[in-house]
């Protein structure tokens, strides 16, 4: 199930607070537990795997190796249904062509193109409304003041 939450936003992207306009609401997800590597194969392992949490974990990481050296390569990696990487450049513009050297680069990003079981999971998501991280904090901190106000009596 994925959570989400309601947000209130101008219209137009990049428009200063005191200049928007029109607003809408929007649905945003709110991530529900973050898994880092050691745990992710851990859950791979869990699924009636024949390897084991550490193998898991080895494979992954050498994954990860590998696929960075090929962006450096300039390579474009195919992972199947998972999707492909390849290298996007963010360059600040030149006045000519003739001016324009590897300087006028900025970074390199990674550009992920998903794979067919990846670019809509629409159809198969659920969803369950939650309120946003901001309503949920000011939520605790009253619980916390009548705990405190309750403690006083």
């Amino acid at each position: 199930m994925i959570n989400y939450s309601i947000i209130i936003m101008g219209t137009k992207p990049g428009t200063k607070k005191e200049h928007i306009q029109e607003t809408k609401a929007y649905g945003t997800a709110q991530v529900h537990e973050i898994l880092d590597m050691n745990a992710f194969a851990k859950h791979i392992a869990d699924h009636g795997c024949t390897y084991d949490r550490a193998d898991i974990s080895a494979v992954l990481t050498k994954a990860v190796d590998c696929l960075r050296e090929q962006m450096l390569l300039g390579n474009k990696v195919n992972l199947g249904e998972l999707g492909s990487f390849h290298v996007e450049l963010a360059t600040r513009g030149a006045k000519t062509a003739d001016t324009f050297t590897a300087a006028n680069i900025e970074a390199v990003n990674i550009r992920w193109t998903p794979g067919k079981d990846f670019r809509n999971l629409r159809d198969e998501a659920t969803f369950q409304l939650v309120p946003t991280r901001a309503a949920q904090s000011t939520a605790v901190e009253v619980v916390k003041n009548q705990d405190t106000i309750q403690g006083l009596e």
